[in-house]
């Protein structure tokens, strides 16, 4: 599919997670017509799977308006993609004085157990003191042509990932977030759609909608505002394991008034 007038080519990658490095022509994680304006002056942000993809664009945009980024990644696999991210970000923090933006952290682990995500949310809390926007992005993927296929070692990973992480993480972070903090969950369209091919990844989205929507009820009195995003397939690394064509990303912010629900 063109975008922009462009034709991407097609492009796999035999295993997860793919490399963002590989890629050819790289991700765009910025815009350069973007003007910023330190939305995010002061805050400390914390984003899984920030090394490549839809997590890359999310540090980089963070830290062009001002705030602190740490990110996770996946040890022995994402080294040179996260590397990279490191240095976008430098690169993207504003160049004011005034603006105290501290050096960037990546941490690798494994966020589908409770530890692990205990342990990345203290290294941050340690560096930076709290946060003030925890940004629940890191997924795992697997095509599958019938359910047959996908046993409970397989199912039990990707819930894990896809689900389990986001529950230990936001347990763990909101020790370290004030009243005006924010929590971003990335979801799926899949969610909403359905994809006969990834029954289990699909599942895993279905319950980030229920949960976003159950923990913005949850965290209303504290003043914690909770989001979802939908997006479609970008073109990311996270796909080309198994991606053969470029799509258009579709944005769905998913707000919740819970000041005015009563249900």
């Amino acid at each position: 599919m063109a975008s922009g007038g462009k034709q991407f080519p097609p492009q796999k990658q035999e295993r997860q997670p793919g490399k963002e490095h590989l890629m050819d022509p790289t991700p765009q994680a910025t815009n350069p017509e973007y003007r910023p304006s330190n939305k995010l002056q002061g805050k400390v942000a914390l984003v899984t799977g920030g090394d490549s993809g839809i997590g890359r664009a999310v540090c980089n945009y963070f830290a062009m308006e001002g705030a602190t980024v740490a990110f996770t990644y996946v040890k022995g696999e994402e080294e040179k993609d996260a590397e990279d991210t490191i240095q976008m970000i430098r690169k993207a923090k504003p160049k004011s004085t005034t603006i105290d933006t501290k050096d960037p952290i990546a941490i690798a682990a494994d966020l589908g157990f409770d530890e692990n995500c205990k342990r990345v949310v203290d290294a941050v809390v340690n560096a930076f003191g709290r946060i003030d926007i925890l940004v629940n992005n890191a997924a795992e993927q697997y095509k599958a042509s019938s359910i047959e296929e996908i046993d409970e070692a397989r199912l039990e990973r990707v819930f894990r990932t896809n689900i389990f992480a986001y529950f230990f993480m936001v347990r763990h972070a909101l020790k370290h977030m004030r009243e005006g903090s924010s929590i971003i969950n990335t979801t799926s369209v899949n969610a909403y759609k359905g994809n006969a091919k990834l029954l289990d990844y699909t599942s895993t989205k279905g319950a980030i909608v229920a949960f976003t929507c159950g923990l913005a009820l949850h965290l209303v009195n504290r003043g914690i505002r909770v989001n979802g995003v939908a997006l479609d397939s970008p073109n990311t690394s996270f796909l080309q394991w198994d991606y053969s064509k470029r799509m258009m990303v579709l944005l769905i912010m998913l707000r919740f008034d819970v000041r005015s629900s009563s249900n």
